[in-house]
Formats: structure tokens, sequence, C-alpha cells
């Protein structure tokens, strides 16, 4: 449920993967960074790689250590001012010479050896620590963190705060931060390497990089947006793409049944983001021109429904219909004047649709038939029930509720009995995509400190897979973002990638 968008700024990936990062004028452009230096004597010259079609980095380098008074290290690096968020998954090559070669995110002053600094590190022994050097020249401190080998890293700074957070993947972060340093507010921020071994030379791979510039901590919901990655991930690999990036709010992607489209939302209109080629185009809409982000395609892939915020009732989110192709007048199907009603999905047969709806004060889960409008209510709880969908055999509901204090995920059948408690950890569940084969669902987690009732935009969140049947969920992507996220379904046809935004600040 959201309010319209405003200023649509796309961004091809080729010509700014680093859109809102102030660079070297006089660097060479390594993918996500200006550039890459060798920092103190070392015996070996560090090398960096990138893969563009993986949008992978390969950082090589020698170096004695990065302890004590000085470092000596390979970095490719931005500078970047103010808050940040860097992040990546990191996997050394080989066994290596030494135990304590280190792979990390260091945030620097300056490119000399005996810099302040502070390094989000990994050892090849697996020890994870935030190391840090309060200013140039003094001895380095450290602070461990209680995850052996770790191959997920983030750090990120908030005013004089540093926080380093790792994981193995598909675990939760473990977290520890600095909060005593006081660095210079433009800052050398890189991928760095070093052997821990004068005469040796290293070599680690990171992916799903990141760097991220965050939203204003006074910043307005639904009227202040910073930028947005439209990302696609493989569901085998978990490897990430970013595909397309905009200056502005892009949000709930979901794929045509031929698997050759995106339609996400902007601005109030839908755009068609063409896999293949990259082109965007907008769909005709019509009159409808004040779209939220609950927007699905029916299941024989010729329709789709919008949620229209409606003059006509007084700004109310409308349910229609219209040809995939596109239209200039949109079918009403929810009866005027009903109230709020944000869309979620298709009845497997096409006849009926799934939707979220503010009635008699509060917000349940109905269903309305697409040919006479008329409505059936589902659930019934004081509390919230959303984001509802069917199981592609049309068994099931799929829904959030947080009837049970935190928002958690649920089923019902079709007629809205039945219905159980699917999670039950701390977090608060949004957004049950089921997979094309009926087995998984994939959705977004928000942390325990939000209000169980929002889904907020601009919060470090999880997106989780687990069995349709229940289980243990697993984490698949560590991402910033949230609403607009993955708000509708997402699975791309053959059930083999899925597609969500993860957001950044963004310029032209």
């Amino acid at each position: 449920m959201i309010n319209h968008l405003k200023h649509w700024q796309p961004i091809s990936l080729g010509a700014v993967l680093a859109a809102g990062i102030s660079l070297s004028a006089h660097a060479h452009d390594i993918g996500q960074f200006a550039s890459h230096s060798d920092i103190g004597p070392v015996a070996h010259k560090g090398q960096v790689e990138f893969n563009a079609a993986e949008q992978s980095y390969t950082v090589s380098a020698s170096g004695k250590n990065m302890w004590g008074k000085s470092d000596e290290l390979n970095l490719a690096f931005n500078e970047l001012s103010g808050d940040f968020i860097v992040r990546a998954q990191v996997q050394f090559e080989g066994d290596g010479t030494d135990p304590h070669r280190k792979a990390g995110w260091d945030v620097r002053e300056s490119l000399t050896p005996d810099s302040a600094h502070v390094f989000a590190a990994v050892h090849g022994d697996g020890l994870s620590s935030l190391q840090f050097r309060p200013s140039a020249g003094d001895d380095t401190d450290e602070y461990r963190l209680k995850v052996a080998a770790p191959d997920v890293i983030q750090l990120e700074r908030r005013g004089d705060t540093y926080i380093f957070s790792a994981a193995k993947f598909g675990q939760p972060f473990q977290v520890t931060q600095v909060s005593h340093l006081t660095l210079a507010d433009t800052l050398y921020v890189g991928l760095a390497v070093c052997a821990h071994n004068a005469d040796a030379t290293e070599r680690a791979t990171f992916n799903n990089v990141r760097i991220i510039k965050p939203a204003d901590k006074d910043f307005t919901p639904y009227q202040d947006y910073i930028g947005s990655n439209l990302e696609i991930m493989d569901m085998e690999s978990f490897e990430r793409r970013i595909v397309y990036r905009a200056a502005n709010s892009i949000q709930a992607p979901n794929w045509t049944h031929d698997g050759a489209t995106l339609i996400f939302n902007s601005e109030g209109l839908l755009h068609n983001y063409d896999v293949k080629s990259g082109a965007v185009s907008e769909l005709n809409t019509g009159f409808a021109t004040n779209n939220n982000n609950d927007h699905v395609l029916s299941w024989d892939g010729q329709q789709i429904g919008i949620s229209h915020h409606a003059k006509e009732e007084d700004g109310r989110s409308t349910l229609y219909t219209l040809p995939l192709t596109g239209s200039d007048k949109p079918t009403q199907v929810t009866k005027p004047g009903v109230g709020h009603s944000y869309l979620h999905g298709f009845s497997p047969d096409d006849k009926s649709l799934i939707f979220t709806a503010d009635r008699q004060g509060q917000y349940d889960i109905y269903s309305v038939d697409i040919a006479t409008g008329k409505e059936t209510q589902l659930t019934n709880t004081k509390t919230l029930d959303d984001g509802s969908e069917y199981s592609p055999d049309g068994s099931k509901i799929y829904f959030n509720s947080n009837r049970t204090g935190t928002m958690q995920l649920w089923r019902m059948t079709p007629d809205g009995s039945a219905q159980e408690q699917l999670t039950f950890d701390r977090y608060n569940d949004w957004f049950p995509h089921v997979s094309p084969d009926g087995k998984n669902i994939v959705f977004l987690s928000y942390m325990d400190d939000i209000d169980s009732g929002d889904h907020p935009f601009y919060r470090h969140v999880y997106l989780r897979q687990m069995p349709a049947s229940g289980g243990e969920p697993t984490i698949i992507a560590y991402l910033y973002g949230g609403q607009g996220s993955i708000n509708v379904p997402s699975w791309s046809p053959d059930g083999k990638r899925i597609a969500f935004i993860s957001n950044t600040k963004l310029t032209q």
C-alpha cells in the first residue's frame, strides 16, 4: 500500500554503476569503483579484475600485514562522504600461505600506510573482526565477532559510528561496532586484500557487491525518495545482478508469463522493462495515472490488475483490470464507495481478485468477483491481514498477519477457513510469493525494530525462503530496501529467478 511516485529519472547500468558516488576525475573505472591502489611498500603489485557479466571483483595483493601502526594492502576504492553502507560476499582463492591473510571493506582517511582507518576483516583462518586505527600512526585495535568464516560482510557508517555485520550466507547478521572514532567526512572506501606475507600474493573474489548511500534520517515517507536498483537473482546460486537503475523510486517488479518483460511502477504509472534489451516503455493505463505498487498479472497472462487512487473515489485505492497490452479505459472491479482496496492476486481461474480491503474500520483480506463486483470477506481480525496470494494449484491462499503480535506468514483455504500460522520468529514477515511449482515461498523480512503493521521504505531487510508446506526459513538476500522491494508476485515463470528492488541515493 503506497502513494504514487514522483520525478521519474531512468539511468542505464553501464553508464553509471557508481552513480551518486564522488569519484576522482583522473581515475579509471573498475565496475563500481573509481580506482585501485597498493598501499605501503608491497613487494608485488596488486591487481583488480572486474567480471562485468557476473558483476564480481577479484582482488590480488601482497603485503606483510594490516595491523600495528601501518598497513600493506591493495584497495579498490571510491571516495565517499557522509553515511554509507557497503556489502559483499567474499571468498578467498586457494588454501593461502598464511592463515591470517585478510579481505574485507576498508575505510581510510588517506592512502598512506599509517592512515586512520576502519577495516571490516575476514581472515583466512575464519576470524572476523572490526579493526580500527583512531588516528594516523596509532596502534590498531579490534573488536571480534562471534561468527567463524563469514562470507557476507557489511560495513555501515552512521555519523561517527561504524557498524560491522557479518554472516555465513543464509544466516542472520552478527554485529559489532566502534563509536569513538572521529574520521574525516570524505573517506576512501573499498575492497581490501592483504596477504599477511610480504613475499606472497593472495586473491579474493567479491560477489553481490553493493555500495549504498542511504536515505536521510529525517526523510518523509511517500514524499522523499532515493534511487532504485532493479535486481534479478538466480534461485540456484543466489547470485544477483543489477540490470537497471533509476535516480528515483521504481517499485514492485513482476514478470510477464513469457519471461521477456518485468513490469514495475513509478510516478503513478506502470512501465515495461525488456529483459533482453534493457529498454523501458510505458504501459498505457489510460486515466489510471495514480497507481500504487499493487499490480498483478492474470494466470493466463493476458490481463493485469491495478490499484489506482481514483479522484472520483476521493483518492481511495480502487481495483481495475485491463489487457496486458494496455488500455485507455481500464475496467473498474470494486464498486464505488466501498473503501480502500489494495490488489494482491488473481484467483487461478482468473474470475476473481484477492486484495486487502479497508472495510468496517479494519483491514482484512477479501475476494471480489470480477464480473459482478460482489465481495466476499475471507479474514476478520482487528489487526492487519495483507499480502494475499494463491498457490498455483488454487488450494491455498498465503498471506501475512500481525494478529499474534509480530507480522508473520499464514495460509488458509480459498473460502477463508483453516487459517494456520507458518512463521514464528522475531522478524516481521511480508508478501509471501509462491514459486511456480508451488514448493517454495519467498518473502520479505523486517527486523523487530518496526511497528508490525508497517512496511517502511529504506531499511535493512532480508529476503527469505521457506518450503510452502512450512519449515525453517533461510536468508537468500541481504538488502537495503523494504517498501516496494517485493510487494508483488516476483518469480520468473520458469521458477529459476526472482526480481526485486534495492535502494540507494543516485544522481542523473
